[in-house]
């Protein structure tokens, strides 16, 4: 697995996102990268990813990885994971994709998130209360008692998962996503994950409800049924890719406003709105840092270089949010009060755009001012570069954010 260019080790500790982002940057519009000594092709600009997102010669087929038909990766490699998922709409292109995103459109309307805000802003109110409660007298971790376990509520509500597993639910995928976790222990997790969906699927099989499962299930439009399989890796997919985007949101967003308390009093002010404020997170500090990963069915050139054919494409969202070249010179800045609007391509763009990307600014046009309403003087109990992130190469997620709730 050599690779003759100059190359980005993404580091599978996340010591420093900073300075890899820019190293990234330095290569854009692609950067050769090393993810656990596999080498891939990174695109690190904006203009290219949007082209290429729509490129029909980059594929999700796994068989189309010249390193996967070789033997040179194997489930032995920890990120297979992310790539071998089992089969759904993340992992097939063409009219198969088309079927079943048409599905999923057909099951995860508008009209069903909406019908679900009351109940996003019971969770918020109860997880807010729970946090004065915890923080009353010091220090509290603003992740695990607020912006962790409310996406998990709102997903279980959506796939209709009893409360209680939730917590199960929460380790599961944290051992997953983590580089720490031994990779037979990460490969018995999702073995153990595709059991629990099964059941979930085969009950609501028998009993349908008003939720999510069912109507994947039941789903009439967009040629036939969804398989077990298919379902279970859709739901398998989502609330991966779901719960985790939101909790990077909710807390790279807070994290964003107190350290620019002058943007922050703006925004408590009304002068600039929340939906500003979540966009300007979602491009300056994207939850997620890397998807992995597309492949080349022939040879694509962009700018000097060229993609060979059967080579995996990483697309770097964090690297692409901050392109000067779309963002302008001041790309590295968290600003609100941008002249211009925020057009970034943090949940994709083309076929594969994240379908859960209405409700995770749902959940975040809730919670954060419902959050500063409750607690106005919120602050962070440690130094800014105190915070350390969580051993997880594809998302942007913070060990813990410990806060005091009055200033």
């Amino acid at each position: 697995m050599n690779c003759p260019y100059a190359t980005v080790v993404v580091d599978p500790l996340v010591q420093d996102l900073d300075g890899e982002t820019e190293r990234l940057r330095a290569f854009s519009p692609l950067a050769r990268v090393e993810l656990l000594g596999v080498p891939a092709w990174a695109i690190t600009g904006h203009a290219e990813a949007r082209r290429l997102l729509v490129d029909p010669r980059l594929v999700k087929d796994l068989d189309a990885w010249g390193l996967w038909r070789s033997g040179e990766v194997t489930h032995a490699w920890p990120l297979i994971g992310m790539i071998d998922a089992g089969r759904s709409m993340f992992t097939v292109d063409g009219e198969e994709h088309r079927r079943l995103r048409t599905k999923t459109s057909q099951a995860l309307t508008p009209r069903r998130l909406e019908a679900i805000r009351p109940e996003i802003e019971r969770f918020t109110a109860e997880l807010l209360d729970a946090l004065a409660e915890q923080g009353a007298d010091g220090v509290v971790d603003l992740k695990s008692v607020f912006a962790q376990p409310l996406p998990m509520r709102v997903v279980g509500l959506l796939m209709g998962v009893d409360e209680a597993l939730h917590p199960m639910l929460t380790r599961q995928y944290k051992a997953f996503f983590s580089m720490l976790t031994p990779q037979e222990e990460r490969l018995a997790l999702l073995a153990e994950l595709d059991v629990f969906y099964a059941e979930l699927v085969r009950g609501k099989t028998a009993r349908p409800t008003d939720d999510l499962t069912s109507a994947l299930i039941l789903a009439d439009e967009g040629g036939k049924p969804l398989t077990e399989e298919e379902v279970v890796g859709n739901l398998k997919a989502m609330v991966a890719a779901g719960h985790e985007t939101t909790i990077g949101l909710i807390l790279n967003a807070v994290r964003a406003l107190l350290a620019h308390p002058d943007q922050l009093r703006k925004v408590l002010d009304g002068e600039i709105p929340w939906e500003t404020v979540i966009e300007e997170t979602l491009r300056w500090d994207t939850p997620t840092t890397h998807l992995l990963m597309r492949f080349a069915t022939e040879d694509i050139e962009v700018g000097d270089h060229v993609i060979a054919e059967g080579e995996g494409v990483v697309i770097s969202y964090r690297a692409i949010g901050r392109d000067t070249t779309h963002h302008g010179e001041d790309a590295d800045a968290f600003d609100v009060t941008r002249p211009t609007p925020i057009r970034h391509m943090t949940f994709g763009h083309g076929p594969h755009i994240c379908p859960g990307a209405a409700l995770s600014r749902i959940e975040a046009g809730i919670a954060l001012p419902a959050l500063f309403g409750r607690f106005p003087g919120l602050r962070l109990a440690i130094a800014d570069d105190e915070i350390r992130k969580l051993p997880v190469m594809t998302q942007n997620d913070m060990e813990a954010f410990p806060v005091l709730l009055h200033g």
